[in-house]
C-alpha cells in the first residue's frame, strides 16, 4: 500500500509538471503583439528585431541550416498533396517527421544530420500552422520556399542550460553549431526568451528576432486629447493645427531606386552579376523601408507621449489603394502601419485610442456651427462655412471633427469638442 501510495504521488506531481510546461513552454507566432497585451496589465509579450554579423564559419552553417530548412518544407508539402490526391488522406507534420527519421538512416540523406534537429522540426510546426490557417480562411494555400527569398529558421533557447542563460546574461546570445553571435545591441531585453528566429532578408542581412515577456510602466497621465487627420501632404495633421508633413520617402530615394533597378534590368536573368545587383536593388529598397518605419515610430511615440485620449478616423487602405493615381503615394505615407502602432502603444502606455466610422462627414462639417455641406471635393483646401461664417482648414476642421465625435458624452465636453486643451507644443 506504502508503494502504490507513492506510485500515486509521483504520477500525480508528473501530470502537474506537464500542465506548468503546456501553460508557459510556447513559442512565438505571427499573432501581433497587441493581440497578446492584456488592456488592464502592464505585462505584455514585447518582441526584439536585431542585427548581428556572423563570421565566415557561422555563414556557412546558416546556409546549411536555411538549406535543409527549405528542403524539409518543401518535401513535406509535396509529400501531403501526394497523400491526399492518391490516398485521400490527411497527414500532419508529425507524420512526415516519422518518415524524416526514416530517410536520415539512409546514406543517400545522411546529409540531412548537418543541419540542427529542432529548426527541421519547426519548420514542420509552421507548415501545420500554415495549413490551419488556409482551412480557417485566415490565408492562401502554403507555397514552396525559394533560395531567392527571405530565409528563417528558429531555435529553441533552452532554460535548462546553464552555459547559455550566463551568456544571455553577460549579454551573448548562443544558439546551437553557431556558437556566440555578433550582435549590435539597440537595447536589453529584460526577459530571457524560449524561441529565437533567425532570418536573412533579400539585401543578405542576417537578424535575429524573439519575444520576452515585460513589465512596462504606464506613462503619467495627461488631461488633453487630439483629434488625427491622415493625408498625403501632411501625414499628421491635429486638431490644435500641427502638421507633421511628409518626408516622401520614396521620392527621395527615386534616383537610387530607378538606377539600380535600370541595371539590373539589363543583365541577363540568373547570371551571378544579375544576382549581386539584385541584392543591391534589394539594399536600396531596404533602406527606404527602414527610414520610413524609424519616422513613423517617432511620429506615434510623440503623439502617445503629448496626449492622454487620441481619436483617429477609420480608413479603408486597401480600398484607397486601387486608385492607380494614388496608390504610389499612400503607400509611401504607411496610414495602416501608423494606425498599428498607435494600437499597441496606447495599450502599453495607458492611453485611450478610439477611431471614428469611416462614413462620418468630417471634411464637409463645419467644426464650429456643425452644419453639413452637400460636397467637398479634394481640391478644395480651405472653405467657408455659409452659416456662421468660419473660414476652416480642411484637414485641421476634419481634425476638430474626429475628436468632437469621440468626446461627445465625456464629462467636460461639449458637442463643439473644444475639449483638453494640450499642455504643450508638440512634434516629432
Amino acid at each position: 500500500m506504502f508503494v502504490a501510495g507513492k506510485i500515486r504521488g509521483i504520477m500525480s506531481a508528473a501530470r502537474q509538471c506537464w500542465k506548468h510546461y503546456l501553460a508557459t513552454c510556447h513559442r512565438p507566432n505571427s499573432v501581433s503583439i497587441e493581440a497578446m497585451t492584456e488592456p488592464d496589465s502592464s505585462k505584455i509579450q514585447r518582441s526584439y528585431k536585431f542585427r548581428f554579423y556572423p563570421t565566415s564559419v557561422q555563414r556557412q552553417q546558416l546556409a546549411i541550416e536555411f538549406g535543409h530548412a527549405r528542403w524539409v518544407w518543401n518535401t513535406c508539402l509535396t509529400w501531403r498533396g501526394h497523400q491526399y490526391r492518391v490516398h485521400d488522406k490527411c497527414v500532419s507534420g508529425v507524420d512526415f517527421s516519422r518518415q524524416l527519421t526514416f530517410l536520415k538512416k539512409l546514406g543517400a540523406y545522411g546529409w540531412l544530420g548537418e543541419a540542427t534537429r529542432d529548426c527541421l522540426m519547426q519548420k514542420l510546426r509552421d507548415q501545420d500552422t500554415a495549413f490551419r490557417n488556409f482551412f480557417a480562411g485566415r490565408a492562401k494555400h502554403p507555397k514552396f520556399k525559394k533560395r531567392a527569398h527571405t530565409q528563417s529558421i528558429r531555435y529553441c533557447f533552452d532554460h535548462r542550460h546553464r552555459g547559455k542563460i550566463k551568456a544571455w546574461m553577460a549579454g551573448q546570445l548562443v544558439l546551437p553549431k553557431l556558437g556566440a553571435l555578433k550582435l549590435k545591441w539597440s537595447r536589453r531585453p529584460q526577459g530571457i526568451p524560449k524561441m529565437v528566429t533567425v532570418t536573412q532578408d533579400g539585401a543578405g542581412r542576417y537578424f535575429i528576432s524573439f519575444m520576452c515577456e515585460e513589465t512596462i510602466q504606464p506613462l503619467p497621465r495627461k488631461p488633453n486629447g487630439i483629434g488625427v487627420d491622415l493625408g498625403v501632404k501632411d501625414i499628421v495633421v491635429t486638431s490644435e493645427g500641427w502638421k507633421s508633413g511628409n518626408p516622401r520617402h520614396l521620392r527621395t530615394y527615386r534616383r537610387l531606386l530607378t538606377k539600380t533597378q535600370r541595371r539590373l534590368s539589363r543583365k541577363v536573368r540568373g547570371s551571378d552579376r544579375w544576382r549581386r545587383q539584385r541584392v543591391r536593388v534589394a539594399k536600396a529598397h531596404a533602406r527606404v523601408s527602414n527610414t520610413r518605419q524609424d519616422w513613423l515610430h517617432k511620429l506615434s511615440t510623440a503623439l502617445i507621449r503629448q496626449a492622454g485620449f487620441i481619436a483617429m478616423e477609420d480608413l479603408n487602405v486597401r480600398g484607397m489603394m486601387a486608385n492607380r493615381r494614388l496608390s504610389k503615394a499612400l503607400g509611401d505615407v504607411g496610414m495602416h502601419e501608423l494606425k498599428r502602432q498607435l494600437e499597441y502603444k496606447a495599450k502599453w502606455y495607458g492611453r485611450e485610442f478610439v477611431q471614428v466610422d469611416r462614413w462620418a462627414p468630417t471634411s464637409k462639417t463645419c467644426s464650429a456651427c456643425g452644419t453639413v455641406q452637400k460636397a467637398m471635393p479634394l481640391n478644395v483646401r480651405e472653405w467657408t462655412c455659409p452659416d456662421c461664417k468660419s473660414v476652416h482648414d480642411r484637414d485641421i476642421n476634419a481634425a476638430r471633427n474626429i475628436l468632437r465625435l469621440t468626446t461627445v458624452g465625456r464629462t467636460g465636453s461639449d458637442a463643439r469638442g473644444g475639449v483638453y486643451q494640450p499642455e504643450v507644443a508638440y512634434g516629432c
